[in-house]
């Protein structure tokens, strides 16, 4: 007799079983995060031999579209790469304080960019990076006492991340991430088929005793962020810096990648862990907080084969970065107004950021945020603060996408919070947490 399947997978062959799988993956009949049935009993229910099953699920796992989770099974990838139906949508009537955007008020305005691009046609035989853009990275990065002898221009923060970790690693390679982290990186590393290994941090980034432990169990990359930090707004200092650096010159071997996409606007200073004596390394600096998401653009510099890597792999596929682009990010960096103009964005979500950290301290609730746009604030349990958040008007971020080991949160970007919008939000928060105030920290 057969076993019962919740899902309804199909299928004589791997190749039947995994088309049915990703159908009702995209179909969202089979939802992000769900458990597929053991490999044993999937094979009993189609008839097949398990060896036939395990093949298809190998082959969806090398796609990132499932994730072996050991003895808790197989699970399909919360963010598969598939296109499966939108995420939810936030409610028109509650104010906006989960998404991850920039204020747009703060960013610079394009029109009068547009009518400064040249208008020549670029051709399949032309430089793939305009020469003056690369010397303008190529002294932000100086300035940072970041090395910038090997520069490319990718698709955006992301692009670059993927386009390094392929250049390198290989399906099943582990990579070191922070916990919490990025949801975005981790299902990027996901889709690439590649194993994410957490990694605690603090305030000022990544533990090094954390992260030690995690390499000498066996790591092939490390992906964090010195600043701005997402979800916890954390930020390298130097003292954190020459420690992280120490425990990974140690491993010569790990490719290290530095997601610095806030840039100028992070209010804090960059500090590297990089240099040219590393064997594998990237600092990757987006555009996208700085001058606007609708820029797909970001500085890469690292060593040289790196660089070189995927570089060539870039232009195998999209060729390079679209010159208007590259030729918009050119003049507002060449603008005198724009340096005010991130200077100013800076100063206001230092301002915002600490405004909603001082009205919670001001109700005993303790809350993470020492850079960037986002306030990390531990509680007890999510779904229940989210809700009652929703209720009294606030949409802000469940912790759960954003954490793999580490104790549940909250998340709000402060991005455009006013100081007023803030003493109300502690103090709604503040009734939900009542009289259960937790201690919990990260």
């Amino acid at each position: 007799m057969k076993v019962a399947v919740q899902y309804p997978i199909a299928g004589k062959n791997a190749s039947e079983i995994t088309a049915s799988i990703e159908k009702h993956i995209v179909a969202a009949r089979i939802p992000g995060g769900a458990a597929l049935p053991p490999v044993r009993t999937l094979a009993t229910f189609l008839g097949v031999s398990p060896a036939t099953v395990a093949s298809a699920y190998k082959s969806l796992q090398a796609r990132g579209i499932l994730s072996a989770q050991g003895r808790n099974g197989t699970k399909v990838s919360l963010r598969p790469p598939l296109p499966t139906r939108p995420s939810d949508q936030i409610a028109a009537h509650l104010r906006n304080l989960a998404e991850g955007n920039p204020d747009p008020a703060l960013l610079p305005q394009l029109k009068s960019v547009f009518q400064q691009l040249d208008g020549q046609p670029v051709l399949y035989s032309g430089p793939p990076n305009r020469p003056s853009l690369l010397t303008l990275a190529a002294k932000q990065f100086a300035s940072d006492h970041i090395p910038a002898t090997y520069l490319a221009l990718m698709g955006g923060a992301l692009d670059a991340i993927e386009r390094i970790l392929q250049a390198h690693l290989r399906p099943r390679d582990r990579v070191a991430v922070e916990d919490p982290g990025f949801n975005e990186i981790f299902d990027l590393v996901g889709a690439l088929g590649l194993v994410v290994i957490p990694v605690a941090i603090d305030e000022c980034g990544l533990i090094p005793a954390a992260l030690e432990h995690v390499l000498a169990n066996g790591v092939h990359a490390c992906i964090f962020t010195p600043r701005a930090q997402n979800p916890m707004g954390a930020a390298v200092d130097a003292q954190r810096a020459k420690a992280l650096r120490k425990v990974l010159d140690a491993y010569t071997n790990v490719l290290v990648i530095e997601d610095d996409h806030a840039g100028p606007v992070a209010g804090v200073s960059a500090h590297t862990v990089c240099h040219t004596k590393k064997e594998r390394w990237a600092v990757v600096r987006s555009v996208s907080k700085s001058l606007g998401p609708d820029l797909r653009l970001a500085l890469v510099t690292g060593d040289a084969t790196t660089i070189a890597r995927i570089e060539g792999r870039q232009r195998l596929g999209a060729g390079w970065v679209s010159h208007i682009l590259q030729q918009c990010v050119e003049i507002l960096w060449t603008t005198a107004r724009t340096e005010q103009q991130l200077q100013t964005a800076a100063d206001t979500y230092m301002r915002r950021r600490t405004a909603l950290l001082s009205a919670l301290a001001s109700h005993g609730i303790p809350a993470y945020g020492r850079s960037g746009m986002n306030v990390w604030i531990p509680v007890r349990e999510e779904v229940s603060v989210v809700t009652g958040l929703a209720t009294q008007g606030w949409a802000v971020r469940a912790g759960e996408r954003y954490r793999l080991s580490s104790p549940p949160a909250v998340r709000i970007n402060i991005s455009t919070l006013t100081p007023q919008e803030a003493s109300r939000l502690a103090q709604d928060l503040a009734h939900i947490l009542r009289p259960t105030q937790h201690t919990h920290s990260v």
